[in-house]
Protein backbone atom coordinates (compact mmCIF):
# COMPACT_ATOMS: atom_id res chain seq x y z
CA UNK A 1 0.00 0.00 0.00
CA UNK A 2 1.12 3.57 -0.66
CA UNK A 3 1.23 5.44 2.64
CA UNK A 4 1.68 9.11 3.47
CA UNK A 5 3.00 9.89 6.97
CA UNK A 6 2.77 13.52 8.10
CA UNK A 7 4.60 15.09 11.02
CA UNK A 8 2.18 17.87 12.01
CA UNK A 9 4.52 19.54 14.51
CA UNK A 10 5.63 23.06 13.56
CA UNK A 11 6.61 24.30 17.03
CA UNK A 12 10.21 25.24 17.76
CA UNK A 13 10.25 25.66 21.56
CA UNK A 14 13.99 25.15 22.03
CA UNK A 15 14.96 23.89 18.59
CA UNK A 16 13.21 22.44 15.52
CA UNK A 17 12.49 18.82 16.47
CA UNK A 18 12.96 16.16 13.82
CA UNK A 19 10.21 13.49 13.77
CA UNK A 20 12.24 10.52 15.01
CA UNK A 21 9.25 8.55 16.29
CA UNK A 22 7.39 8.87 13.00
CA UNK A 23 10.56 7.95 11.12
CA UNK A 24 10.79 4.74 13.17
CA UNK A 25 7.22 3.89 12.16
CA UNK A 26 8.08 4.74 8.54
CA UNK A 27 11.04 2.33 8.63
CA UNK A 28 8.94 -0.47 10.11
CA UNK A 29 6.25 0.16 7.50
CA UNK A 30 8.82 0.05 4.69
CA UNK A 31 10.24 -3.17 6.11
CA UNK A 32 6.73 -4.63 5.98
CA UNK A 33 6.66 -4.04 2.22
CA UNK A 34 4.73 -0.79 1.92
CA UNK A 35 5.59 2.31 -0.12
CA UNK A 36 6.09 5.11 2.41
CA UNK A 37 6.48 8.88 2.02
CA UNK A 38 7.18 11.08 5.05
CA UNK A 39 6.20 14.76 5.00
CA UNK A 40 7.64 16.97 7.76
CA UNK A 41 5.68 20.24 8.08
CA UNK A 42 8.22 21.90 10.39
CA UNK A 43 9.67 24.24 7.75
CA UNK A 44 6.79 24.37 5.27
CA UNK A 45 5.73 27.96 4.59
CA UNK A 46 2.45 26.86 2.99
CA UNK A 47 1.16 23.80 4.83
CA UNK A 48 -1.91 23.41 2.64
CA UNK A 49 0.14 23.45 -0.56
CA UNK A 50 2.66 20.97 0.84
CA UNK A 51 -0.05 18.50 1.88
CA UNK A 52 -1.93 18.93 -1.40
CA UNK A 53 1.22 18.18 -3.41
CA UNK A 54 2.11 15.15 -1.27
CA UNK A 55 -1.36 13.63 -1.58
CA UNK A 56 -1.39 14.25 -5.34
CA UNK A 57 2.07 12.73 -5.78
CA UNK A 58 1.55 9.71 -3.50
CA UNK A 59 -2.17 8.98 -3.91
CA UNK A 60 -2.05 7.23 -0.51
CA UNK A 61 -4.26 4.38 0.59
CA UNK A 62 -3.80 5.55 4.18
CA UNK A 63 -2.63 8.79 5.80
CA UNK A 64 -0.84 8.76 9.17
CA UNK A 65 -0.49 11.98 11.20
CA UNK A 66 1.89 12.27 14.14
CA UNK A 67 0.79 14.39 17.14
CA UNK A 68 3.79 15.50 19.18
CA UNK A 69 2.61 18.39 21.38
CA UNK A 70 -0.83 19.06 22.84
CA UNK A 71 0.04 22.53 24.15
CA UNK A 72 3.07 24.66 25.01
CA UNK A 73 3.01 23.67 28.73
CA UNK A 74 3.13 27.38 29.66
CA UNK A 75 0.69 28.47 32.35
CA UNK A 76 0.68 32.06 31.08
CA UNK A 77 0.02 31.42 27.40
CA UNK A 78 -1.66 27.96 27.51
CA UNK A 79 -1.30 27.77 23.73
CA UNK A 80 -3.47 24.85 22.57
CA UNK A 81 -1.49 23.39 19.67
CA UNK A 82 -4.03 20.80 18.58
CA UNK A 83 -5.89 23.50 16.66
CA UNK A 84 -3.08 23.45 14.09
CA UNK A 85 -3.14 19.66 13.93
CA UNK A 86 -6.90 19.74 13.42
CA UNK A 87 -6.34 22.01 10.43
CA UNK A 88 -3.94 19.41 8.98
CA UNK A 89 -6.54 16.65 9.46
CA UNK A 90 -9.18 18.81 7.79
CA UNK A 91 -6.97 19.46 4.77
CA UNK A 92 -6.30 15.75 4.40
CA UNK A 93 -10.02 14.98 4.77
CA UNK A 94 -10.86 17.48 2.02
CA UNK A 95 -8.28 16.01 -0.35
CA UNK A 96 -8.63 12.29 0.32
CA UNK A 97 -11.32 9.81 1.38
CA UNK A 98 -8.76 7.34 2.71
CA UNK A 99 -8.44 6.48 6.43
CA UNK A 100 -6.64 9.03 8.62
CA UNK A 101 -4.64 7.46 11.46
CA UNK A 102 -3.25 9.36 14.46
CA UNK A 103 -0.22 8.51 16.55
CA UNK A 104 2.67 10.08 18.42
CA UNK A 105 3.51 11.01 22.00
CA UNK A 106 0.82 13.67 22.30
CA UNK A 107 -1.87 11.42 20.94
CA UNK A 108 -0.87 8.54 23.24
CA UNK A 109 -1.60 10.64 26.34
CA UNK A 110 -5.18 11.33 25.25
CA UNK A 111 -6.13 8.56 22.81
CA UNK A 112 -9.91 8.88 23.04
CA UNK A 113 -10.45 12.62 23.46
CA UNK A 114 -7.73 13.47 20.93
CA UNK A 115 -9.30 11.17 18.33
CA UNK A 116 -12.66 12.86 18.76
CA UNK A 117 -11.30 16.41 18.79
CA UNK A 118 -9.19 15.93 15.66
CA UNK A 119 -11.98 14.05 13.87
CA UNK A 120 -9.70 11.30 12.59
CA UNK A 121 -10.74 7.72 11.85
CA UNK A 122 -8.23 5.66 13.84
CA UNK A 123 -5.60 6.21 16.53
CA UNK A 124 -2.61 4.23 17.77
CA UNK A 125 -1.58 4.57 21.40
CA UNK A 126 2.06 3.81 22.16
CA UNK A 127 4.55 2.26 19.78
CA UNK A 128 3.36 2.12 16.18
CA UNK A 129 6.07 -0.10 14.67
CA UNK A 130 3.93 -3.22 15.06
CA UNK A 131 0.41 -1.80 15.17
CA UNK A 132 0.54 0.42 12.07
CA UNK A 133 1.81 -2.23 9.60
CA UNK A 134 -0.74 -4.66 11.06
CA UNK A 135 -3.49 -2.11 10.46
CA UNK A 136 -2.38 -1.65 6.84
CA UNK A 137 -2.56 -5.41 6.27
CA UNK A 138 -6.13 -5.45 7.57
CA UNK A 139 -7.06 -2.46 5.41
CA UNK A 140 -5.62 -4.11 2.29
CA UNK A 141 -7.61 -7.26 2.97
CA UNK A 142 -10.70 -5.25 4.03
CA UNK A 143 -10.69 -7.17 7.31
CA UNK A 144 -12.06 -5.98 10.64
CA UNK A 145 -9.22 -4.22 12.45
CA UNK A 146 -11.01 -3.08 15.61
CA UNK A 147 -9.37 -5.74 17.78
CA UNK A 148 -5.76 -4.84 16.99
CA UNK A 149 -3.93 -4.09 20.29
CA UNK A 150 -3.15 -0.39 20.76
CA UNK A 151 -5.74 0.66 18.18
CA UNK A 152 -8.48 3.18 18.93
CA UNK A 153 -11.64 3.85 16.96
CA UNK A 154 -14.68 5.82 18.00
CA UNK A 155 -17.01 2.96 17.09
CA UNK A 156 -15.42 0.24 19.24
CA UNK A 157 -14.72 0.08 22.97
CA UNK A 158 -13.04 -1.10 25.15
CA UNK A 159 -9.65 -0.99 23.49
CA UNK A 160 -6.92 -3.58 23.94
CA UNK A 161 -3.59 -2.32 25.36
CA UNK A 162 -0.81 -2.13 22.78
CA UNK A 163 1.89 -4.76 22.67
CA UNK A 164 5.19 -3.71 24.24
CA UNK A 165 8.26 -5.58 23.03
CA UNK A 166 11.14 -5.66 25.50
CA UNK A 167 13.70 -6.07 22.72
CA UNK A 168 14.04 -2.66 21.10
CA UNK A 169 16.51 -4.07 18.59
CA UNK A 170 13.53 -5.66 16.84
CA UNK A 171 12.49 -2.11 15.88
CA UNK A 172 14.95 -0.90 13.26
CA UNK A 173 16.26 2.63 13.60
CA UNK A 174 15.28 4.70 10.54
CA UNK A 175 17.66 4.90 7.60
CA UNK A 176 19.21 8.33 7.15
CA UNK A 177 17.25 8.77 3.91
CA UNK A 178 13.94 8.87 5.82
CA UNK A 179 14.99 11.88 7.90
CA UNK A 180 17.36 13.47 5.41
CA UNK A 181 14.76 15.93 4.09
CA UNK A 182 14.02 17.14 7.63
CA UNK A 183 17.72 17.49 8.41
CA UNK A 184 18.46 19.31 5.14
CA UNK A 185 15.82 22.00 5.83
CA UNK A 186 17.28 22.76 9.25
CA UNK A 187 20.13 25.26 9.27
CA UNK A 188 21.67 23.70 12.39
CA UNK A 189 20.28 20.18 12.59
CA UNK A 190 20.61 18.23 15.82
CA UNK A 191 19.86 14.61 15.00
CA UNK A 192 17.66 13.01 17.70
CA UNK A 193 18.82 9.70 19.16
CA UNK A 194 16.72 7.39 21.33
CA UNK A 195 18.61 4.53 22.91
CA UNK A 196 15.90 3.36 25.32
CA UNK A 197 12.19 3.64 26.03
CA UNK A 198 10.15 3.56 29.20
CA UNK A 199 10.84 4.95 32.66
CA UNK A 200 10.29 3.32 36.09
CA UNK A 201 11.02 6.42 38.18
CA UNK A 202 7.41 7.65 38.59
CA UNK A 203 8.04 11.36 39.05
CA UNK A 204 4.71 12.74 40.26
CA UNK A 205 3.92 14.82 37.15
CA UNK A 206 5.58 12.84 34.34
CA UNK A 207 3.71 11.35 31.37
CA UNK A 208 6.55 9.14 30.07
CA UNK A 209 5.16 5.94 31.60
CA UNK A 210 1.80 6.62 29.92
CA UNK A 211 3.49 7.01 26.54
CA UNK A 212 6.31 4.46 26.69
CA UNK A 213 5.54 2.26 29.70
CA UNK A 214 7.33 1.96 33.03
CA UNK A 215 9.64 -0.87 31.97
CA UNK A 216 13.03 0.43 30.80
CA UNK A 217 13.96 -1.14 27.46
CA UNK A 218 17.32 -0.60 25.78
CA UNK A 219 18.81 -0.86 22.31
CA UNK A 220 22.10 -2.62 21.77
CA UNK A 221 24.94 -0.06 22.16
CA UNK A 222 26.55 -1.52 19.02
CA UNK A 223 23.40 -0.86 16.98
CA UNK A 224 23.08 2.67 18.33
CA UNK A 225 26.73 3.44 17.51
CA UNK A 226 26.39 2.00 14.01
CA UNK A 227 23.37 4.24 13.41
CA UNK A 228 25.28 7.28 14.68
CA UNK A 229 28.15 6.37 12.36
CA UNK A 230 25.81 6.35 9.37
CA UNK A 231 24.82 9.94 10.14
CA UNK A 232 28.43 11.05 10.70
CA UNK A 233 29.37 9.54 7.33
CA UNK A 234 26.44 11.46 5.81
CA UNK A 235 28.03 14.69 7.02
CA UNK A 236 26.21 15.37 10.31
CA UNK A 237 28.01 16.02 13.58
CA UNK A 238 25.44 17.22 16.15
CA UNK A 239 23.22 14.82 18.08
CA UNK A 240 20.66 15.02 20.87
CA UNK A 241 20.04 11.96 23.03
CA UNK A 242 16.32 12.32 23.73
CA UNK A 243 16.26 9.60 26.42
CA UNK A 244 14.68 10.98 29.59
CA UNK A 245 17.53 9.50 31.65
CA UNK A 246 20.71 9.06 29.60
CA UNK A 247 22.70 7.98 32.67
CA UNK A 248 20.32 5.25 33.84
CA UNK A 249 21.50 2.59 34.09
CA UNK A 250 25.05 3.99 34.28
CA UNK A 251 26.70 0.85 32.91
CA UNK A 252 24.59 1.13 29.76
CA UNK A 253 25.44 4.82 29.34
CA UNK A 254 29.12 3.98 29.63
CA UNK A 255 28.72 1.28 26.96
CA UNK A 256 27.20 3.84 24.58
CA UNK A 257 30.14 6.18 25.14
CA UNK A 258 32.68 3.39 24.66
CA UNK A 259 31.08 2.40 21.36
CA UNK A 260 31.28 6.00 20.13
CA UNK A 261 34.96 6.11 21.10
CA UNK A 262 35.64 2.71 19.54
CA UNK A 263 34.30 3.91 16.19
CA UNK A 264 36.17 7.23 16.58
CA UNK A 265 33.06 9.20 15.69
CA UNK A 266 33.67 12.92 15.27
CA UNK A 267 30.46 14.14 16.84
CA UNK A 268 29.08 16.58 19.41
CA UNK A 269 26.07 15.76 21.52
CA UNK A 270 24.00 16.59 24.53
CA UNK A 271 21.72 14.56 26.76
CA UNK A 272 19.30 14.62 29.68
CA UNK A 273 20.75 13.56 33.02
CA UNK A 274 18.84 12.28 36.04
CA UNK A 275 20.74 13.55 39.10
CA UNK A 276 21.69 10.17 40.51
CA UNK A 277 24.22 7.42 39.81
CA UNK A 278 26.78 9.55 38.01
CA UNK A 279 30.45 8.96 38.76
CA UNK A 280 33.71 10.38 37.49
CA UNK A 281 34.22 7.54 35.01
CA UNK A 282 30.90 8.18 33.28
CA UNK A 283 31.51 11.93 33.01
CA UNK A 284 35.03 11.34 31.65
CA UNK A 285 33.65 8.93 29.04
CA UNK A 286 30.89 11.35 28.07
CA UNK A 287 33.37 14.19 27.62
CA UNK A 288 35.76 12.01 25.61
CA UNK A 289 32.89 10.77 23.42
CA UNK A 290 31.88 14.32 22.47
CA UNK A 291 29.27 15.38 25.02
CA UNK A 292 29.17 19.18 25.14
CA UNK A 293 26.05 19.89 27.19
CA UNK A 294 23.71 18.18 29.62
CA UNK A 295 20.19 19.03 30.78
CA UNK A 296 20.10 18.60 34.53
CA UNK A 297 16.50 18.23 35.65
CA UNK A 298 16.83 18.66 39.40
CA UNK A 299 13.51 20.62 39.40
CA UNK A 300 13.82 21.97 42.96
CA UNK A 301 16.33 23.18 45.52
CA UNK A 302 14.14 22.11 48.43
CA UNK A 303 14.48 18.64 49.92
CA UNK A 304 10.81 18.79 50.91
CA UNK A 305 9.75 19.52 47.33
CA UNK A 306 11.99 16.79 45.92
CA UNK A 307 10.00 14.31 48.01
CA UNK A 308 6.73 15.89 46.87
CA UNK A 309 7.75 15.44 43.23
CA UNK A 310 8.88 11.86 44.02
CA UNK A 311 12.48 12.49 43.07
CA UNK A 312 14.97 9.80 44.06
CA UNK A 313 18.00 12.03 44.67
CA UNK A 314 19.26 14.59 47.16
CA UNK A 315 20.48 18.14 46.75
CA UNK A 316 24.00 17.05 47.65
CA UNK A 317 23.94 14.54 44.78
CA UNK A 318 22.87 17.32 42.42
CA UNK A 319 25.66 19.56 43.67
CA UNK A 320 28.38 16.91 43.30
CA UNK A 321 27.13 15.89 39.86
CA UNK A 322 26.97 19.47 38.61
CA UNK A 323 30.53 20.03 39.79
CA UNK A 324 31.72 16.90 37.96
CA UNK A 325 30.30 18.01 34.63
CA UNK A 326 31.63 21.53 35.10
CA UNK A 327 35.10 20.16 35.88
CA UNK A 328 35.11 18.27 32.56
CA UNK A 329 34.02 21.29 30.54
CA UNK A 330 30.49 20.09 29.83
CA UNK A 331 27.90 22.89 29.84
CA UNK A 332 25.04 22.50 32.29
CA UNK A 333 21.47 23.57 31.64
CA UNK A 334 19.41 23.28 34.81
CA UNK A 335 15.66 23.15 35.29
CA UNK A 336 13.44 24.37 38.11
CA UNK A 337 9.78 23.33 38.22
CA UNK A 338 8.07 25.55 40.77
CA UNK A 339 4.58 25.54 42.22
CA UNK A 340 3.89 21.85 42.84
CA UNK A 341 2.00 20.40 45.83
CA UNK A 342 3.46 21.73 49.07
CA UNK A 343 5.37 24.59 47.42
CA UNK A 344 5.66 27.71 49.59
CA UNK A 345 7.47 31.02 49.33
CA UNK A 346 10.13 29.55 51.60
CA UNK A 347 10.72 26.49 49.40
CA UNK A 348 10.82 28.72 46.28
CA UNK A 349 13.53 30.86 47.88
CA UNK A 350 15.43 27.70 48.79
CA UNK A 351 15.30 26.60 45.16
CA UNK A 352 16.49 29.96 43.84
CA UNK A 353 19.39 30.04 46.33
CA UNK A 354 20.34 26.46 45.45
CA UNK A 355 20.27 27.20 41.73
CA UNK A 356 22.52 30.22 42.32
CA UNK A 357 25.02 28.04 44.17
CA UNK A 358 25.42 25.71 41.18
CA UNK A 359 26.64 28.51 38.88
CA UNK A 360 24.96 26.92 35.87
CA UNK A 361 25.48 27.99 32.28
CA UNK A 362 21.71 28.17 31.66
CA UNK A 363 18.67 27.78 33.90
CA UNK A 364 15.09 27.28 32.71
CA UNK A 365 12.47 28.11 35.34
CA UNK A 366 8.86 26.99 34.94
CA UNK A 367 5.91 28.26 36.96
CA UNK A 368 3.11 25.76 37.50
CA UNK A 369 3.01 22.12 36.39
CA UNK A 370 0.94 20.82 33.48
CA UNK A 371 -1.37 18.08 34.76
CA UNK A 372 -1.43 14.85 32.73
CA UNK A 373 -3.71 11.82 33.16
CA UNK A 374 -2.66 8.80 35.21
CA UNK A 375 -0.09 10.71 37.27
CA UNK A 376 0.20 11.25 41.01
CA UNK A 377 -0.14 14.98 40.38
CA UNK A 378 -3.53 14.40 38.73
CA UNK A 379 -4.69 12.38 41.73
CA UNK A 380 -3.58 15.17 44.06
CA UNK A 381 -5.30 17.79 41.92
CA UNK A 382 -8.58 15.84 42.02
CA UNK A 383 -8.38 15.34 45.78
CA UNK A 384 -7.77 19.07 46.34
CA UNK A 385 -10.50 20.19 43.96
CA UNK A 386 -8.08 21.69 41.44
CA UNK A 387 -9.66 19.24 38.99
CA UNK A 388 -13.24 17.98 38.93
CA UNK A 389 -14.75 14.91 37.22
CA UNK A 390 -15.75 17.24 34.38
CA UNK A 391 -12.18 18.45 33.78
CA UNK A 392 -10.95 17.51 30.31
CA UNK A 393 -7.17 17.26 30.61
CA UNK A 394 -6.80 17.38 26.83
CA UNK A 395 -7.04 21.13 27.38
CA UNK A 396 -4.24 22.71 29.46
CA UNK A 397 -4.76 22.42 33.22
CA UNK A 398 -2.00 23.42 35.63
CA UNK A 399 -1.19 22.87 39.27
CA UNK A 400 0.07 25.95 41.11
CA UNK A 401 0.17 25.84 44.90
CA UNK A 402 -2.31 28.22 46.52
CA UNK A 403 -0.90 31.55 47.60
CA UNK A 404 1.75 31.66 44.87
CA UNK A 405 -0.44 32.71 41.92
CA UNK A 406 0.48 36.40 41.97
CA UNK A 407 3.66 36.37 44.04
CA UNK A 408 5.69 33.74 42.15
CA UNK A 409 5.66 35.25 38.62
CA UNK A 410 6.64 38.65 39.98
CA UNK A 411 9.36 37.20 42.22
CA UNK A 412 10.90 35.33 39.29
CA UNK A 413 10.88 38.41 37.04
CA UNK A 414 12.63 40.35 39.78
CA UNK A 415 15.14 37.55 40.35
CA UNK A 416 15.90 37.17 36.64
CA UNK A 417 16.96 40.81 36.15
CA UNK A 418 20.51 40.27 37.41
CA UNK A 419 20.78 36.76 35.95
CA UNK A 420 20.99 36.83 32.14
CA UNK A 421 21.46 33.05 31.99
CA UNK A 422 17.95 32.48 33.40
CA UNK A 423 15.07 31.71 31.03
CA UNK A 424 11.49 32.17 32.23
Amino acid sequence: MRVLLISANTEQFNMPAMPLGLACVAQATKNAGHDVTLLDLMFEMDVTAAIKKAIADVDPGCIGISVRNIDDQDIETSDFLLEKVKAVVTICRDLSDKPIVLGGAGYSMFPESCLVYLDADIGIKGEGEITFPSLLTHLEKTEDFSGIPGLYTREHSPHKPGKVDNNLDLFALPHTSILSASAAQNQEPWIPVQTRRGCPLKCSYCSTATIEGSNLRKRSPEIVAAWLESWVKAGYANFFFVDNTFNLPPAYAKSICRQILKRELDMHWYSIIYPKNVDGELVELMAAAGCKQISLGFESGSEKMLKSLNKQFTLEEVRLMSSLFDHHGIERMGFLLLGGPGETRKSVEESLAFADSLKLDTLKVTTGIRIYPDTQLAKTAYSEGVLTPKSNLLYPHFYLSKGLENWLPERLKEWQVSRPYVIL
